[in-house]
């Protein structure tokens, strides 16, 4: 019986990994200057720098804008993946104790 929750649980952890990975965030500044594209996973998947809209020449700006967007992406995958692992908690546990996590 053991083995058998310990299983299902590793499915269960698996299918939050896939579905996670499916849920794509596209994060921008600056009137799409930068843009980042990041799965719930928290994985970046794309970077793009557009330098008809960013002096690319000033690596300290370039930089700046870097580190807050790519943060600000990260923080909405963080928003996505706890929204989506509250609903898998939400089919998993009894009826009532969905929020008994937070």
């Amino acid at each position: 019986m053991f083995d058998q929750i310990l299983g299902d649980m590793a499915k269960k952890q698996e299918e939050m990994k896939k579905t996670l990975s499916e849920i794509i965030i596209d994060h921008s500044i600056q009137d799409g200057a930068i843009a980042v594209k990041v799965n719930a996973n928290k994985e970046i998947l794309n970077l793009t720098i557009n330098p008809d809209k960013i002096d690319t020449s000033d690596k300290e700006q370039l930089e700046d804008l870097l580190v807050v967007m790519i943060n600000e992406a990260l923080e909405l995958a963080e928003t996505s993946q706890a929204s989506a692992s509250q609903s898998m908690l939400s089919d998993i546990l009894p009826g009532g104790m969905e929020n008994l996590f937070g």
